[in-house]
């Protein structure tokens, strides 16, 4: 593989990486609330979800992926539960417990891997990109161990640069706010978002 076709796949991935959906949200909701070292299972989580995608894709399995409607089902509605419990945490943690304190303590890093992989797998977006636009942008079939070694390189190096800058400049606007009743809101409006996360997720 090329240096300017890697290029372009790290391109085209981080443009649909930052066009804001339910992982960005999910993501964003959690900074909010736990802070960006609280997320980063969660962005690993999401990281892990491209991944699979991407090997589906390259090892020909996109036809039966694409035949596990019922699986799908089922990762996208645990998926939405998941961030839809996070959203009652979120939203009923009291400004004494400081911001986002009932879900930093519940919600373990296992289970936050867990959801970032979840809406991951969940997403059409996701699956879209890798099982339908990528191979028209390379030929998968010229792929060897080394190219594909290279693409889950680029994969987990894009993610984490534009998901954690999302997760970082939530985190920095959580700090801002210490005050009982910004932070009660700040609580609040992060349990919005994750709740809209898991509306977006379950009605796609």
């Amino acid at each position: 593989m090329t240096l300017m076709t890697l290029l372009s796949f790290a391109l085209a991935l981080a443009i649909a990486a930052a066009i804001p959906g339910p992982g960005v949200t999910a993501i964003v909701a959690r900074a909010l609330g736990c802070g960006f070292w609280g997320t980063l299972p969660m962005i690993i989580g999401l990281t892990l979800g491209d991944l699979i995608y991407l090997s589906c894709a390259i090892f020909g399995l996109a036809a039966i992926a694409k035949t596990f409607g019922t699986v799908f089902l089922v990762l996208k509605y645990l998926g939405g539960a998941y961030l839809l419990y996070l959203a009652v945490k979120l939203w009923r943690a009291t400004p004494d417990e400081g911001l986002g304190a009932t879900v930093s303590r519940d919600a373990s890093p296992w289970r936050g891997f867990l959801a970032g992989l979840l809406v991951t797998l969940s997403n059409p977006k996701t699956m879209v990109f890798y099982l339908a636009f990528l191979p028209t942008f390379l030929d998968l079939a010229a792929i060897d161990l080394t190219s594909y070694v290279e693409l889950c390189l680029a994969v987990i190096a894009v993610l984490l640069v534009v998901i954690s800058a999302y997760a970082l400049a939530a985190a920095k606007a959580r700090a801002l706010f210490r005050r009982p009743k910004a932070v009660r809101a700040m609580n609040r409006g992060a349990g919005a978002m994750m709740a809209g996360a898991a509306v977006a997720v379950v009605s796609r």
